[in-house]
């Protein structure tokens, strides 16, 4: 009798679960296409128009939404303000009017109705938001359970930032790394890195993230502006929703329908960045340089059945360039603070490729060489080194030997090779990166609404740009591509969605990677059939030769000194030589680097174009086509169980990831091509209102990953309304993080390590569970245990409430624990020449915590001011809460991890949209972030210890952005001149990123429909 494995099991699980989703998904769209054609004909129709005017000014308003609630039904004033729509939805029914910077009013309508003539009252709105995300309802901000930040359509058109995507580090609790002009990672409540895989993003509904990186490549793939209803941003875990990967928040970007947005749209925006650092490859300084940021929309709606809507925008720069010259290698005796490439001959620049040296080269590694050689015949010698250079230098450190009685190999381990570890000069990452960035996104969907009730979907986005992204190396994304087609059909109380996100990485390389192969193309490290001709024996040659030269003579005089006491005077001979070790390693650097490709030249180009081109690990090239599958359901219980009693929701996903990388990132199998990935999951919430004083959300969440054991995630909370406007909260949450397709499979060398995944196919390919895998650094033997999924566990209260309609107070506190916390362990085996760098769990629980105040007061005449303030703080090394130590990257018991989160943020900002009805706006907002400790896989092994850790350090910064707007109402546009760190505040946000300067802008935006 055949018995099935684990592995069985679970593949018949997936493919039966797999067929049964589609078969559900299919007999569900028949069913209901057929349902909708039959009540089509069969349900008699409500008329309802009229006129929707501005009541300051009852000037006609053109672009209002009037939806019916509750169904997918809805259209839009015309430019004379105008509306007429037919509803299928027998009366009663409610309709809400909706139009940006305008009081929404809501009309019963009991039967045809053609002469409304609404008044839309202009209002600046503090807590009446309505957001999503929260809890996958619609719910008013000020009763959502948990923290939430949301940015509207005015947040967006008046922020003073250079994009919306750049405003987002103005909310509360937000922290971005920023990597390149359009690229940032955006993260709240610790353990930021620069490619984020804690933080979900959503662009209407799709993972946005890169399927074979597993992080969002900022926007550079995502959504136009111009076609971005609102941001909502939700921090900490929401995994019991929105299933694995969201422990740290949650994205959610909504793009406009084009039922409800119609017409033209078009915006040119251009300006100057500013940062005194950059260059040319030749040194030129370009310190102002332009940029150009264009984009369009068109949407189209016919008699309210069929809308299209298509857009594009297009983005160029010269961008931020990487000019950290610090060491970072600490060798020698050298940190950050002291080490250059002139003192320390082992530097290791932060932002200079080539110059690694993970293997810890000295010249002592040398000394069994010369051990061999003394022992070898002068006419062998001869052979080996026709010139005689190395003949003479054995007959000389034997003569010494033989005047003093010192044996030979002493004096070759103490004079000639100490033990002083020696890099090779590298090439600074402006000779590696074409700077030149650009990024074009492209959109177009096609809504069609079936009945009152049910509109179906297809949508396709695509964006393609070049940009630099800082992880265990400096990436160079080039002409990079991320698509994603989706079809959805979607009701007033359930939607079934699937897309594929398929991402192609053009012509990547890894900026370290071209620096090493260029050096070795030129002239070898080391060649054991040329050491001669190889760079680091004529370095050692060089050196050992040079301090021969200069030791008898030394040696003479400290024997002069010290008469009959042969032993001091050799001593007092060596500290001499000692003295002239920097004389000796300029000379060594002289010889060794002679003839060395100097940035730009022909040689140099020869190179570096053939090494881009091969793939890794012959090349820098890395190639990943991977593409992810998604489908997902949700459906709200309301025609089954009354809301009224409780509010269920239900909801469930499938997920594939095809990965493709070539074997240049991933993991190939033993019989060819590379792993698929399945995952699934299913949820389940139950809202439970009491008179509106009292909401209570609860849910729970089952997730599965083939690699990993299944993973419940539980949510509560409790919202109570202690009087209108004034809410207080409390949440139990969960989430939890499946280790990513490269935590999983990856298997890349880089200049710092060879990088491999933590399942067990990845280290039995290395055979490292032979018994002689150790620690880096140490004895002691790694056994490789169970690879888990993260979790986090947080309990969080807060208050929102709102005081005489003018004074927003938005307040919390929270209490996480991280456990199975994902880091990464170095490790050293015989079979391997590098260390070796795997995924790893930490066996204790992380604790952390952190509080936010948000404050948001309106003037009179409409002027507002604001304020917010967040804390993020690591238990760890006795730092405490208020206190003004840094959070740590290095745990108590010596673990290492990467919370890279300065302890407090701050922002301030005054603003008014529309001052005296002139058309006149303006937004002024300063932004300041504390000093932190940073820790990247970028970072060589050595510098991750605690003592280490403490130089390596992101400097604390302020910055001030300003822009001013005028409305032009006759040619129905918006003119905005503002600037982004105005004061040119030069700053970085993680080790190893560029350095970041101003950027100042004049904008014109065109909108059809603008009132």
């Amino acid at each position: 009798m055949y018995v099935y494995s684990t592995r069985d099991l679970l593949h018949l699980l997936l493919t039966s679960y797999k067929r049964t989703m589609q078969k559900t998904i299919t007999y569900t769209l028949c069913l209901t296409c057929l349902w909708s054609l039959l009540s089509l004909a069969a349900i008699a129709q409500t008329r309802v128009s009229g006129r929707i005017t501005n009541e300051s000014k009852r000037e006609p308003l053109a672009g209002i939404s009037i939806a019916v609630r509750g169904k997918v039904v809805g259209t839009i004033t015309d430019q004379k303000g105008q509306f007429s729509l037919s509803v299928n939805t027998p009366p009663p029914f409610t309709l809400a009017i909706t139009g940006v910077g305008f009081q929404t009013q809501e009309i019963v309508i009991n039967g045809n109705r053609t002469d409304l003539d609404i008044a839309l009252k202009e209002q600046v709105m503090l807590g009446q938001e309505v957001v999503v995300s929260a809890s996958r309802v619609e719910e008013n901000v000020l009763k959502s359970p948990v923290s939430i930040e949301k940015m509207d359509i005015r947040s967006i058109q008046s922020t003073a930032a250079p994009s919306f995507y750049d405003a987002l580090r103005n909310l509360k609790g937000v922290e971005v790394s920023q990597q390149s002009v359009n690229f940032s990672s955006v993260n709240t409540r610790g353990f930021t890195s620069n490619g984020n895989n804690r933080l979900v993003q959503l662009v209407d509904g799709m993972d946005n993230q890169a399927p074979g990186l597993n992080f969002p490549v900022g926007n550079v793939a995502g959504i136009s502006e111009l076609d971005l209803e609102s941001v909502e941003l939700l921090p900490g875990a929401a995994s019991a929703l929105y299933g694995p990967n969201a422990i740290n928040g949650l994205l959610l970007m909504t793009s406009k329908s084009p039922f409800t947005y119609q017409g033209l749209s078009a915006q040119a925006r251009g300006g100057v960045m500013s940062a005194t650092n950059r260059t040319t490859i030749d040194g030129t300084p370009q310190v102002n340089t332009p940029f150009y940021d264009v984009a369009f929309r068109y949407a189209k709606a016919f008699k309210n059945r069929l809308a299209f809507k298509v857009n594009a925008n297009y983005v160029t720069a010269k961008d931020w360039q990487a000019t950290d010259y610090r060491d970072q290698s600490f060798y020698n005796g050298y940190n950050p603070s002291t080490g250059t490439a002139q003192n320390n001959p082992g530097y290791n620049g932060v932002n200079v490729y080539g110059d690694e040296n993970s293997s810890g080269v000295s010249l002592a590694s040398f000394r069994p060489i010369f051990a061999q050689l003394l022992g070898v015949p002068a006419s062998q010698l001869s052979v080996i080194d026709p010139s005689g250079r190395l003949a003479q230098l054995i007959g000389g450190v034997q003569q010494v030997s033989a005047q003093t009685g010192i044996p030979a190999s002493q004096i070759v381990n103490d004079v000639l090779l100490p033990n002083t570890v020696v890099s090779r000069t590298g090439y600074p990452e402006r000779g590696l990166v074409d700077y030149n960035t650009h990024s074009l996104k492209l959109n177009g969907a096609v809504h069609y609404r079936f009945n009152d009730k049910l509109e179906g979907i297809l949508q396709a986005n695509w964006g393609s740009g070049t940009t630099v992204y800082t992880s265990t190396d400096r990436y160079y994304i080039n002409n990079f591509q991320l698509a994603q087609y989706k079809a959805e059909l979607r009701g007033s109380d359930f939607f079934v969605r699937a897309y594929s996100t398929q991402e192609r990485s053009g012509d990547a390389y890894a900026a370290g990677l071209l620096g090493s192969f260029i050096l070795e193309a030129w002239k070898p490290s080391i060649n054991q059939s040329n050491l001669l001709g190889s760079w680091y024996p004529q370095y050692a040659f060089t050196y050992a030769g040079g301090a021969l030269q200069a030791f008898p003579r030394a040696l003479q005089q400290a024997l002069a000194a010290n008469p009959g006491n042969v032993a001091a005077a050799y001593q007092s001979a060596v500290a001499s030589i000692n003295t002239l070790a920097p004389t000796l390693q300029a000379a060594a650097l002289g010889v060794a680097d002679a003839g060395k490709p100097a940035v730009g030249s022909a040689q140099f180009n020869q190179y570096a174009d053939a090494i881009k081109q091969q793939p890794i690990a012959q090349g820098a090239k890395f190639l990943d086509r991977t593409n992810l599958y998604h489908a997902e359901g949700m459906y709200h219980l309301r025609s089954l169980v009354d809301p009224n009693l409780v509010d269920l929701t239900v909801g469930a996903n499938y997920r594939m990831y095809a990965l493709n990388s070539g074997g240049t990132l991933f993991l190939q199998k033993p019989e060819g091509g590379e792993y698929t990935i399945h995952e699934y999951g299913a949820y389940l919430q139950a809202i439970k209102s009491f008179k509106d004083v009292l909401k209570i959300t609860g849910s729970v969440r089952y997730d599965k990953n083939q690699n990993f054991r299944g993973v419940f995630s539980p949510r509560i909370s409790a919202v109570l309304t202690a009087a209108k406007d004034h809410n207080f909260r409390a949440s139990y949450q969960t989430g939890f993080r499946i280790p990513t397709t490269q935590n999983q499979y990856i298997n890349l060398n880089t200049p710092v390590a060879l990088l491999i995944g933590g399942l067990p196919a990845v280290r039995d390919r290395y055979n490292l569970r032979d018994g002689r895998t150790t620690i880096f650094g140490t004895s002691t033997s790694y056994d490789f245990p169970e690879f888990k999924p993260e979790r986090v566990l947080t309990f969080e209260v807060g208050y929102k409430g709102l005081i005489a309609n003018r004074l927003l107070i938005d307040a919390y506190y929270y209490n996480s624990q991280m456990q199975n916390y994902i880091g990464a362990v170095v490790l050293s085996n015989p079979g391997v020449p590098v260390p070796i760098q795997t995924p790893r769990n930490y066996d204790k629980s992380i604790m952390y915590q952190g509080f936010g105040l948000g404050i948001d007061y309106v003037l009179p005449k409409n002027f507002t001011i604001g304020g917010n303030l967040s804390n993020t703080t690591l238990n760890a090394g006795g730092v405490g809460l208020f206190d003004s130590k840094k959070n740590q990257n290095v745990l108590d018991d010596g673990f290492q991890i990467g919370f890279n989160t300065p302890k407090y943020r701050y922002n301030l900002s005054v603003a008014n949209r529309n001052i005296g009805n002139s058309g006149w706006g303006f937004n002024v907002t300063w932004r300041y972030q504390d000093a932190f400790l940073w820790q990247e896989l970028l970072q060589p092994v050595q510098s991750r210890t605690l003592a280490n850790s403490q130089q390596i350090v992101i400097p604390a910064f302020s910055t001030l952005d300003a822009q001013v707007s005028k409305k032009i109402a006759p040619i129905k546009s918006i003119l905005k001149v503002g600037g982004s760190n105005i004061l040119r505040n030069q700053y970085t946000t993680g080790w190893g990123n560029p350095t970041i300067g101003a950027m100042y802008y004049v904008s014109l935006t065109f909108d059809e429909l603008l009132n």
